[in-house]
């Protein structure tokens, strides 16, 4: 892509964006055939999941009037496309689906404003830079494969998004710009994602629906999971060595990374500073315990995130007052971050409405029962990537379409497995770059990163990958993988 190409393209506020996307979101639902599949509770991993029943598939009859048009209207044995009033309440009611997480935001945002006021963050960046700050690129390798290794064996997304201030102090200690900064967090994690091991919310789900052992087929997604990580470091420090060569030649050489909210004083690290990264780290190890086998939810984590902040304030010794003032403050910077969740998840409630996201999945389904094998496996990817900006959920996505491509597979000659791997390529490799997913957004938001040209640094990479899961996928159709 030609940076010209990126240049001309003009990219709105991240709420005029996603508003936008609704709003072609409800005139879809005019133009696209109404229809449902039934939908069925089942327990999957410990989790009662609603999924869809394969074969239902029933197409409805559109109901078009004027009433329909400005304020909806529900007539029996028909749908109703998403009206004016679907439009203009899909983000407050994007904002209730997206509560938890919206409010987990916050609550992380707080508890790393406190953080921040005890001096721990800005001591543990010091510390880290005199041991690597000669090395930066083996500081990106060490962080990359940490936050990777959280994304493919826990799932761990929104758990980042309090990262990227930090990251970005980071980068620009480093000498790199605010572009490496947020990929030194976000590729990786997202790396992790798409190149998962164990990632309870798409592996597991995704198997257990498609009625496989759990973890099953991990040798394939193991080396899967290396050769995609090496990629991914590789095209990150080498972007950061040219800019260390010519600061022009980065995505933003305009920008003076300038961080003025997060400026990092001098905090030399104290044993203080040691038993609250000790004691949160022993917290947050409890929290992913607790993920695995006590079904905690985006509450219990928050209220885990929580206890770390009481617990920092206390080792600490800071005063209430100045604590609470560093929550507050905390919170604060996570405004736009939190509400573009909220914004982003409209658009499913707006297709919700009009019942056209099981006529796409139908339409596919039935397309790739008509194709050889090799071609039926890319097929799968494709589908599943270009499904990710409908559904940007793991767990959700994995819900709708694998009760579907698992007897798909079956007809067609693919394994199970071999459709799984398809799933958890196409829904992890595009969240790096599909505009509706909350997580990227809150966190170019926070990264003060434009989408256009967040999407000119990650395009390459990403087309670079898809071409590494095809090889991946055609490999697994040879070995009939299990």
């Amino acid at each position: 892509m030609s940076t010209s190409f990126f240049q001309r393209i003009k990219i709105p506020h991240v709420f005029t964006l996603l508003t936008g996307v609704i709003f072609v979101s409800t005139l879809l639902t005019y133009i696209i055939p109404s229809g449902s599949y039934q939908r069925q509770t089942q327990e999957i991993g410990g989790q009662t999941r609603t999924i869809v029943v394969p074969g239902t598939y029933q197409q409805s009859e559109k109901h078009i009037s004027l009433r329909g048009i400005v304020i909806g209207e529900d007539v029996e044995g028909k749908t109703t496309p998403a009206s004016l009033h679907s439009f203009l309440t899909a983000i407050p009611r994007g904002l209730e689906d997206a509560a938890d997480i919206i409010f987990f935001i916050f609550i992380i945002g707080g508890v790393f404003g406190i953080f921040q006021r005890t001096g721990t963050i800005s001591g543990v960046i010091h510390k880290l830079l005199g041991k690597f700050g000669q090395s930066g690129p083996l500081l990106t390798i060490i962080l990359m494969f940490v936050f990777a290794a959280g994304g493919s064996t826990l799932g761990m997304g929104e758990e980042y998004i309090p990262l990227v201030p930090i990251l970005l102090m980071v980068s620009k200690e480093l000498g790199y710009d605010r572009i490496y900064g947020l990929a030194l967090v976000m590729r990786a994690a997202d790396m992790g994602f798409a190149a998962a091991t164990t990632n309870p919310f798409t592996v597991n789900v995704a198997q257990g629906i498609a009625e496989l052992p759990l973890n099953s087929g991990l040798w394939l997604r193991a080396i899967f999971f290396l050769v995609i990580m090496i990629v991914t470091v590789s095209f990150l420090l080498r972007y950061g060595a040219k800019i260390k060569r010519n600061p022009a030649a980065g995505i933003m050489p305009e920008d003076k990374f300038e961080l003025e909210e997060h400026h990092l004083e001098k905090h030399e690290f104290t044993r203080a500073h040691l038993w609250i990264v000790v004691a949160c780290a022993a917290i947050f190890g409890f929290i992913l315990y607790s993920v695995q086998t006590l079904d905690w939810g985006i509450p219990d984590l928050a209220g885990g995130f929580f206890l770390m902040g009481i617990v920092a304030t206390i080792i600490a010794r800071l005063p209430i007052a100045e604590a609470t003032k560093a929550f507050v403050k905390g919170m604060e910077e996570m405004v736009v971050a939190a509400l573009v969740v909220g914004f982003a998840r409209g658009i499913q409630v707006v297709f919700a409405d009009g019942q056209i996201l099981d006529t796409i999945i139908y339409a596919a389904a039935s397309t790739l029962e008509q194709v050889p094998l090799f071609v039926a496996a890319q097929g799968m990817l494709i589908f599943q990537t270009c499904l990710n900006f409908l559904i940007p959920s793991g767990s959700g996505q994995a819900a709708v379409t694998m009760p579907i491509m698992a007897p798909i597979s079956d007809v067609i000659g693919l394994t199970r497995q071999t459709a799984v791997f398809a799933f958890q390529c196409g829904d992890g490799f595009s969240n790096t770059l599909v505009p509706t997913s909350g997580i990227l957004m809150a966190m170019l938001t926070l990264a003060k990163i434009p989408y256009q040209k967040w999407l000119k640094f990650v395009l390459p990479l990403f087309l670079q990958l898809m071409v590494i899961a095809a090889i991946f996928l055609a490999i697994a159709v040879l070995v009939n993988y299990q």
